[in-house]
C-alpha cells in the first residue's frame, strides 16, 4: 500500500510564496498521523486552475497512473482536487473500482469506502446532473444564437449555401438557382426522384433525399 497526498494552488505566486502549500502539506501529514499513516510521496500542482479536470493536470495524471489497488490518497480539501463535481464523481467511481481510497480532511476522512462515501456521492450525483443541464443549456444558447446569426454549426453545409472564411453562411448563387427550379418543378407537381434526376442531368450531384432537405429547409 503506498500514500500519496494531493495539494494544489492555481497561481504561480501561491505556489512561489508557498505557505498556502505549506500548509496544506502540513494538514496532510497531521491527517496522516491521527490514522497511522505515512506519506510516501507528495504531489504538488503549482499554478494550476482547479478548473482543469484532475487528469489533465501534470501532477493528477502522474498520481493517478501510479495508483494501485488499496492505496490512499489524502487531500486536504475537496476544490484542492476538483471544481467539476462531474470531474470528481468519475475519479472517485474510478478510485472505488481499483479498490483505493480518497481521504477529503474537510470532507470527514475517506469518501470512497465509509459512512461518508453514501453523502458524498449522493450530492456530487445531484450536483453533477444539475452540471450537465447547465452544460446542455449553455450549448443550446450558443447554438440558438449562432442559428440565428447565420452561423454554420457543422455536419454537411446546407443545400444553396456555403460556409464564409467567419463562419457564417453566405449564399451560393448557382445552387440557389438550382434550388429556385426545384421549387417550381415540385410546384408543377413532379416528384423528388423526378426533380433529382432533372438535377443530375444538369451537373448537380443531389438526390431525391438531398431535394427533399434542401426544399424543407428553404422553402421561401
Amino acid at each position: 500500500m503506498a500514500v500519496y497526498s494531493y495539494t494544489r494552488v492555481s497561481t504561480i505566486s501561491q505556489a512561489e510564496e508557498g505557505e498556502s502549500l505549506g500548509a496544506q502539506q502540513r494538514r496532510v501529514e497531521g491527517y496522516a498521523m491521527q490514522h497511522d499513516l505515512t506519506v510516501d510521496w507528495h504531489f504538488v500542482e503549482r499554478g494550476v486552475s482547479g478548473s482543469v479536470p484532475l487528469d489533465e493536470r501534470p501532477e493528477g495524471k502522474a498520481l493517478l497512473a501510479l495508483v494501485k489497488p488499496g492505496d490512499v490518497i489524502i487531500t486536504p480539501k475537496l476544490d484542492r482536487m476538483f471544481r467539476s463535481a462531474l470531474n470528481a464523481l468519475d475519479v472517485l467511481e474510478w478510485l472505488k473500482e481499483r479498490n483505493a481510497s480518497l481521504h477529503m480532511i474537510d470532507l470527514g476522512g475517506d469518501v470512497t469506502g465509509n459512512g461518508i462515501s453514501k453523502l458524498v456521492f449522493t450530492i456530487l450525483s445531484a450536483v453533477a446532473e444539475a452540471e450537465r443541464d447547465r452544460i446542455r443549456e449553455r450549448i443550446g444558447d450558443v447554438k440558438r444564437d449562432q442559428r440565428i446569426r447565420g452561423r454554420f454549426l457543422g455536419g454537411n453545409r446546407p443545400f444553396g449555401w456555403q460556409v464564409g472564411a467567419d463562419g457564417a453562411l453566405e449564399p451560393l448563387e448557382e445552387e440557389r438557382k438550382a434550388l429556385r427550379s426545384m421549387r417550381r418543378m415540385q410546384k408543377a407537381g413532379k416528384s423528388l426522384r423526378t426533380i433529382a434526376a432533372e438535377m443530375q442531368a444538369r451537373g448537380i450531384a443531389i438526390s431525391h433525399q438531398g431535394v427533399k432537405k434542401a426544399l424543407a429547409r428553404d422553402p421561401a
